[in-house]
Formats: C-alpha cells, sequence, structure tokens
C-alpha cells in the first residue's frame, strides 16, 4: 500500500512536465485549412486604413476602434501584419507607397477607381490585393449605400488577393455585398468599371455635367455606342473577354447611382487609358480604335 501511495504521489509530481512534452498527432486535429487566414486574421492582424476621408472613415468603423488611422501623408507603421487599406485619391498613391515601409508594401490593399495596372507594376505591387468598390458613401460620417442595381441585387463590390477574404468577411458584417473572384475575372470586372467612369463621366460633361441618372434617361443611346466602342478596344488591344450583357450592366449601375454629378477628372487613371490606346494606334498607321472618345474629349477640352 505503501508503494502504491509513494507511485501515485510521484506520478502527480511528475503529471506537468508528462504534459507539456505531450504532441497531440496531427490526424488527431480537425482539418481547418479553408478557413485557415481567417483564423490568423481574427488572432494576429492589425488593419491599418490609409485615407480619412469618406470611404476610408466609412471602413475605419466597420473594422473597429482598433484600427489604426493613417493620413495620407503620414508614415505606414512598420509594426504589425494584415492589410492596410489605401483610400486615398490616385494622385496620392506613389507618396503612400513611398512612406509603407518595403516589408509592408505586399499588405497593401488599394480601393481607387481607375487603371492602376502601370502604377503598380512600377512598384512591383501588381499581385496586391485590389478591390471595386461599388458601395458609396454620400458625406463623411453617413452610412454606405450598396451597390445593387435591378440587373445585379446582389451587388457589384468585388475584391482579388490575399486579403480579400478579409475585405470580404468586413464588407459582409456592415451589411454590404462582395464578391471575391480570380484575377482573370476581377481584370474584367475592373475594366467594366473602366468603361463606366470613362463613358458615363465623359457624355455627362458634353451635356454640361449632367447626373449620371440623366446621361442613362436622357442620352443612354449615346452612352451606350461610346461603351461598346470602348469595349471593342478593349478586347482587341487588353485581350480581355466580358461576359454578355455590360451595356446593361453599366446602365443599371447608372441608375442605383442616378444622383452622382459627371466631370471628367483623374483623366490618367481614367479616360486616359484610352485615348493612350488611340495615340499609340495612330503612331502605328492604324485607325483610331475610339474615335468617339478621342471627339468628346476634345470637345470638353479634357486634351
Amino acid at each position: 500500500m505503501v508503494n502504491i501511495f509513494r507511485f501515485v504521489i510521484l506520478f502527480i509530481l511528475q503529471l506537468p512536465a508528462f504534459v507539456q512534452g505531450f504532441v497531440i498527432p496531427r490526424s488527431w486535429v480537425p482539418s481547418c485549412k479553408a478557413r485557415e487566414s481567417t483564423v490568423l486574421m481574427t488572432a494576429t492582424t492589425q488593419h491599418v486604413v490609409v485615407g480619412k476621408g469618406r470611404v476610408g472613415e466609412a471602413l475605419g468603423k466597420m473594422l473597429g476602434s482598433s484600427t489604426v488611422m493613417v493620413g495620407r501623408n503620414d508614415p505606414v507603421p512598420i509594426e504589425g501584419t494584415g492589410p492596410i487599406y489605401v483610400a486615398t485619391r490616385n494622385d496620392d498613391l506613389a507618396a503612400v507607397v513611398e512612406k509603407t515601409p518595403e516589408a509592408r508594401r505586399k499588405d497593401l490593399v488599394f480601393l481607387q477607381n481607375g487603371m492602376l495596372g502601370p502604377f503598380l507594376k512600377t512598384y512591383g505591387l501588381e499581385d496586391n490585393t485590389q478591390a471595386l468598390v461599388y458601395f458609396a458613401v454620400a458625406r463623411k460620417g453617413d452610412v454606405p449605400t450598396d451597390g445593387v442595381t435591378d440587373l445585379n441585387p446582389n451587388g457589384l463590390t468585388a475584391v482579388y488577393g490575399e486579403w480579400a477574404t478579409d475585405f470580404e468577411e468586413t464588407l459582409t458584417k456592415a451589411g454590404l455585398k462582395c464578391h471575391i473572384l480570380d484575377k482573370g475575372r476581377f481584370q474584367a470586372a475592373m475594366f467594366e468599371k473602366l468603361m463606366w467612369i470613362s463613358a458615363f463621366m465623359l457624355v455627362g460633361s458634353v451635356h454640361g455635367g449632367i447626373t449620371v441618372g440623366e446621361v442613362e434617361k436622357s442620352h443612354r443611346e449615346d452612352v451606350v455606342a461610346l461603351i461598346q466602342e470602348l469595349k471593342k478596344a478593349l478586347e482587341r488591344h487588353a485581350k480581355v473577354t466580358f461576359q454578355d450583357g455590360v451595356e446593361d450592366r453599366l446602365c443599371a449601375y447608372a441608375r442605383s447611382v442616378a444622383h452622382f454629378p459627371t466631370a471628367v477628372k483623374e483623366f490618367p487613371w481614367r479616360n486616359g487609358f484610352f485615348w493612350k490606346l488611340s495615340e499609340e494606334a495612330v503612331g502605328r498607321g492604324e485607325a483610331d480604335p475610339c474615335p468617339s472618345h478621342s471627339a468628346m474629349l476634345k470637345q470638353v477640352g479634357a486634351l
């Protein structure tokens, strides 16, 4: 009996060391590979938002009080792991990248409209996460309005890249819709939005800066013809394949944000992409692939 008692005491004393050294076989642990990145994000991620405007502030509220908010002219913190959402104007992007430590640049998530490809390639960031933001924030502090249309009730906002799941989950929790796409589908969706903002802003400017809703209602034939022209140029020169119904989808989106004003701005990032296609084609002795677009740009004094 004494020996048994001694054995029990010794076993209890050695139990912590035994447990500490015990390794659970991998086969005992349920597989969670599909959600591994989400688990890591909730445990260790520090969200950063660059830009304190309408979209930046709205995104910061969605992410929560622990989010680090950074002004567009401020350096991005080197500490931490997680997405760095860039919610600034396109012309501020170079400064933002330069003020981001090189080790953190892969975490930059770009939310801007327009053609970012050449800019991102300059910095070796062409594989970074990008999002097409279709939700709108009318004024700073307002609740975002989702980008759903009568043709796309599931929304048009889309995201691609390493931090796609984080962005999608953030929007979903805020009651907004978002789709995670592969790179090919994202590129096509990006070009669709580029056509929308280039065509509707330009036709609206030709008619005195009317709203996009007025463009769709009163000048639909003109804007659809311009979209078709830009689409054909993209299919030929950028080798993009679009799903059927581009014109209808873009007009439906215009109806959903009918109050938006029109103006040709951020030219290098928007209409400038198509103007460059025209310049290059004419320089090779070919016909202008976007003749109506070129004529309208001259008409509004954008060239």
